[in-house]
């Protein structure tokens, strides 16, 4: 295939000048076929048109104008995972993600979906990213199998969607009430730095005990933790279903909460949020007023392992005797090149015994949304990871992502397999609080 320019005008293309997956980008992949053995859809499905650099193709041939945004292209855009597990093993280092984004957003734009999905769609895209509204939720999940919502949506493939929404939710007595954390909690010790801690959507509702753990922890390590009030949602769900002027709506309002709390770093503890945030300045490359400042706010963010490995994160554990396995959530492995900082933490406490998970970075099936909209697939590559997990013999897992901790913990429960699931920063916590108990 010629690697010159493609496109003379945008005329011929079937996306529009508003976000389209850019040429250069699509460009730099040589259809080595490397990535096909890390794509959860290609191993699973078989399709060329399932893979990287099938999907790849597709989007160049759209651009070129030699096929539209039928049935069968958005089809295999939806079936994307987006775990960018593609770009780890990309030897021309193709920023798919970017690519895929972009393409989705020309999809939900120009493409007419059905009224079922559609609505949908928006549903959960009104909910997840608003705590209120999630906690909403949560209280109408506990309540619909009495009231028998389920049996009120008719509508083709809705009725799993809802189902499996309804499974993900932990059972009431898992899930604590709100933990209040202040706006600033001082540092243990000599304060060292001032950080910001993006507290999340969903992790604020279901893990709340994750963002107390991630202070404490942050503060023992002499971190002035600030949590601004103004925050909200990082932008990451929209922005992955295509969503893009939502996302950037929500990335300018990050950006303004956390530059007035005048931190040192943005902290995140999920995934999802913290790939997001480090991405800004490609979000917002073409706003006047925020490209700058995207590019030196995304500067600013750590993963909260990446950063209490970055500054030695002190070793004043006590024991804990526990036998844990770790999942690398793809946003972390993939899109922040993340692996072996966890690792090195989980093994730096005493009695801790890591067992490496097979597979452990090829995605749970939650991957944002994917296990409400592709729920089939989702729950396929859900019990090849609990196979995996399974096998390990291990007492507890260990994800750094609330929407892998829910997806692992419902194919958990659905097999009565009493193995907790954990953020790697609440071991870490634990171990610092039995560093501190009393001996008898």
């Amino acid at each position: 295939m010629s690697s010159g320019p493609v496109n003379q005008t945008r005329r011929q293309s079937a996306f529009d000048a508003a976000d389209p997956p850019e040429e250069k980008k699509y460009l730099e992949c040589i259809h080595c076929g490397l990535c096909l053995p890390s794509c959860p859809t290609y191993l699973e499905m078989g399709n060329e048109m399932d893979s990287p650099r099938g999907r790849i193709y597709l989007i160049r041939m759209a651009d070129e104008g030699k096929i539209g945004i039928t049935d069968s292209f958005v089809k295999h855009m939806d079936a994307c995972l987006l775990c960018r597990a593609c770009e780890t093993a990309c030897p021309s280092g193709v920023q798919f993600g970017s690519l895929m984004e972009k393409a989705r957003g020309q999809v939900e734009r120009k493409y007419k979906r059905r009224l079922s999905q559609k609505l949908l769609r928006r549903f959960i895209l009104s909910v997840f990213p608003y705590p209120d509204r999630v906690r909403a939720m949560l209280k109408l999940g506990r309540s619909s199998q009495r009231l028998g919502l389920r049996r009120l949506v008719i509508h083709g493939g809705l009725s799993k969607s809802l189902q499996i929404m309804e499974e993900l939710l932990p059972p009431p007595d898992e899930v604590p009430a709100d933990i209040p954390l202040p706006r600033v909690t001082p540092a243990e010790g000599t304060p060292k730095f001032r950080v910001g801690l993006l507290t999340g959507c969903v992790q604020q509702v279901l893990y709340p005990q994750v963002n107390a753990a991630t202070v404490r922890v942050l503060a023992r390590n002499g971190c002035v933790v600030v949590i601004p009030r103004e925050q909200g949602c990082c932008g990451s769900l929209q922005a992955h279903e295509g969503g893009l002027e939502p996302a950037k709506a929500f990335a300018r309002k990050t950006i303004d909460a956390f530059e007035q709390a005048k931190v040192d770093y943005v902290i995140a503890n999920a995934a999802g949020c913290g790939s997001m945030m480090k991405g800004y300045a490609d979000l917002l490359k073409e706003d006047p007023l925020y490209a700058h400042k995207a590019e030196t706010f995304g500067q600013r963010v750590r993963d909260a392992l990446q950063f209490l490995h970055q500054i030695g994160a002190n070793g004043r554990y006590g024991p804990l005797p526990l036998k844990v396995t770790y999942h690398d959530a793809c946003h972390l492995v993939h899109g922040q090149q993340i692996r072996n900082e966890p690792r090195a933490l989980l093994r730096s406490i005493p009695g801790l015994q890591l067992i490496e998970l097979k597979e452990s970075d090829f995605c749970c099936g939650s991957a944002g949304i994917y296990n409400l909209l592709e729920p089939e697939y989702g729950v396929r590559f859900l019990e090849r990871k609990v196979d995996n997990i399974v096998a390990t013999g291990a007492e507890i897992v260990t994800t750094a992502n609330p929407g892998c901790e829910l997806q692992i913990a419902m194919g958990l429960r659905k097999r009565n397999i009493t193995m907790k699931v954990l953020h790697p920063i609440e071991l870490l916590d634990m171990a610092y609080q039995a560093g501190i108990a009393p001996r008898s």
